[in-house]
């Protein structure tokens, strides 16, 4: 809830990811286990993204995608806050939605090809403004905030969990080069605060969707634990 992390593909990811690219164009040995970085989903990640676009003034290689789901993550949490009265939700992810807004306004800014971009944006907007539609009109009043909540919920833990697919990428290549073990760190932080948080206000929508996040950073945890002595391996040749 609120901020997002995914620790996948962090800033290790991405040092990873040049190594291969220059050892492409200079003709020398690839690291091992080397493949094309993945950008981050949701996470706090976005920042970096963000230096990278107003260093170089081109949107290459950065999704819009992870902008755009974090934002709605955020308006809809922001939303629940709302009608909760929930002044810690409301604080904490009206900076988040703002934030997500700058990024992908600078994205705008920056893309060479506006119109598909702009195109997304307005996606996002409709969906929006659907939701809150939905919620405000066809649901009853009594409900509300348990159907709210309930999709919240349900979009944090997709959010969390979705980086599963290259945690199994990190298990068949035994290297933990493409997780960032800081990011993992701040993902359980935050994850455990706000599960802590919503057993203290008896919140289940708040508490449960938090536990995955506890979850897969342990998974990163004992995959780096793990796989420490296959990390400080020095790199080989890959085989022609």
């Amino acid at each position: 809830m609120g901020l997002v992390l995914s620790p996948i593909c962090g800033v290790q990811g991405e040092e990873s990811g040049v190594q291969c690219l220059l050892a492409s164009e200079t003709g020398g040995p690839s690291p091992q286990h080397c493949w094309a970085p993945r950008r981050p989903l949701p996470s706090a990640l976005s920042r970096s993204d963000l230096r990278q676009m107003l260093a170089t003034k081109s949107v290459e290689n950065i999704q819009l995608l992870p902008f755009l789901t974090t934002d709605a993550n955020n308006l809809s949490w922001l939303g629940y806050g709302c009608l909760k009265g929930d002044g810690t939700v409301i604080t904490v992810n009206a900076i988040g939605a703002a934030l997500q807004t700058l990024y992908i306004l600078v994205y705008i800014y920056y893309s060479p090809a506006k119109r598909p971009v702009l195109l997304q944006v307005l996606l996002l907007l409709a969906v929006v403004v659907t939701g809150c539609g939905y919620f405000t009109v066809l649901v009853d009043a009594g409900t509300r905030l348990a159907h709210l909540g309930l999709f919240c919920s349900v979009f944090t833990i997709s959010m969390y969990l979705s980086p599963l697919a290259d945690l199994a990428k990190v298990v068949r290549s035994k290297s933990t080069r493409c997780l960032s073990f800081p990011l993992t760190v701040t993902t359980l932080v935050a994850s455990s605060s706000w599960t802590l948080y919503g057993l203290q206000l008896h919140d289940l929508y708040i508490t449960v969707p938090n536990v995955p996040g506890i979850i897969t950073s342990l998974v990163r945890f004992w995959l780096f634990q793990w796989y420490r002595r296959e990390q400080d391996k020095p790199y080989s040749p890959l085989p022609a």
